[in-house]
């Protein structure tokens, strides 16, 4: 693939957003795919309970982004993960193990989904503040066990999660998607989407579902 200004490939940390976003990067070894509201939290939730969640039809009816672009990392053979705010520090602890596993420097896209085919975007991609929080969750994270060569898009993202950590909860319930989940009535979801670092399961993609690492 030839290099473009765009593709990050100097960082071993990348961040970008969606399908397209995912291909405009450099071919990375892991992809950290984060759709807080809902698939990335949705997925882990029911993974901790020791569910297999496919992707299938079912996954890209909850998720017209998430669930995109899970299939196209899928389709470039690379490990896949779904990281959230619920298990941004579970993330990275993965991410490292695979990095011991595989004995060399392993490279990180952080992929946030953002939102797709909405009631009033039509098809077009809306950047989601929860995203960009999960997404600098994970970058954060990462950075704390020493995987902290970034590229500056990661390290926005993640300084913006930093610096706002404390109002993650308000944020996600006034932000866009957290309205339109609230007016469907189910607060308890966004609010459990919320938490940082409650649960200590990574999904991973293995023969086309999801998976507890």
């Amino acid at each position: 693939m030839p290099e473009s200004p765009f593709d990050q490939r100097r960082y071993q940390v990348r961040h970008d957003w969606g399908v397209e976003g995912l291909r405009r990067l450099a071919p990375a070894d892991v992809v950290v795919i984060v759709d807080v509201l809902r698939f990335s939290t949705t997925v882990t939730d029911a993974v901790a309970r020791g569910e297999h969640v496919p992707l299938d039809a079912s996954a890209h009816a909850v998720s017209l982004n998430g669930a995109a672009v899970a299939d196209a990392a899928r389709e470039s053979g690379v490990v896949v993960l779904l990281g959230c705010l619920r298990n941004a520090s579970a993330v990275a602890g993965v991410v490292l193990d695979i990095q011991h596993r595989r004995a060399e420097r392993t490279s990180i896209a952080v992929i946030a989904a953002g939102e797709l085919g909405g009631r009033e975007s039509g098809a077009s991609l809306r950047l989601a503040v929860e995203d960009q929080l999960g997404a600098g969750a994970v970058v954060d994270a990462l950075g704390a066990l020493g995987i902290d060569h970034t590229s500056p898009e990661a390290a926005a993202a993640g300084e913006a999660f930093r610096g706002l950590r404390g109002a993650v909860r308000h944020l996600l319930a006034a932000s866009g998607s957290g309205q339109e989940l609230l007016d469907r009535g189910p607060r308890d979801e966004v609010l459990n989407a919320a938490v940082v670092d409650a649960a200590s399961v990574v999904p991973v993609l293995r023969d086309g579902s999801f998976v507890a690492y």
